[in-house]
């Protein structure tokens, strides 16, 4: 099962994220997203458990409980929705211009 966190303090490694989880059982990856431009953490991430039990009581006991400072949110992901045309910017493909 895949765990999304959020409100995570912007200090928080992936490694303490991962150890937080492995207190519940086995952790087969933990991943916080980090802001392409500054290198900053977002504050949030992803945690993946392959136990579903394991993964909906550690879901169960971390919602809304203090870790490293922040009260943090634990919930299951969702899979992204796809909402269409997302980019910005491309070729246009408007046959009616003017040529110069």
């Amino acid at each position: 099962m895949n765990i999304f966190v959020t409100k995570l303090n912007y200090g928080t490694s992936e490694v303490s994220l991962k150890e937080l989880f492995e207190n519940y059982g086995e952790v087969s990856s933990a991943k916080i997203i980090m802001d392409r431009e500054t290198g900053r953490s977002k504050g949030y991430g992803f945690v993946e458990i392959d136990d579903d039990s394991v993964a909906k009581q550690a879901i169960d006991e971390l919602n809304e409980t203090e870790f490293e400072g922040n009260t943090i949110i634990v919930k299951e992901a969702r899979p992204r929705e796809n909402s269409g045309n997302r980019g910005g910017g491309g070729y246009n493909n408007n046959r009616n211009f003017n040529r110069y």
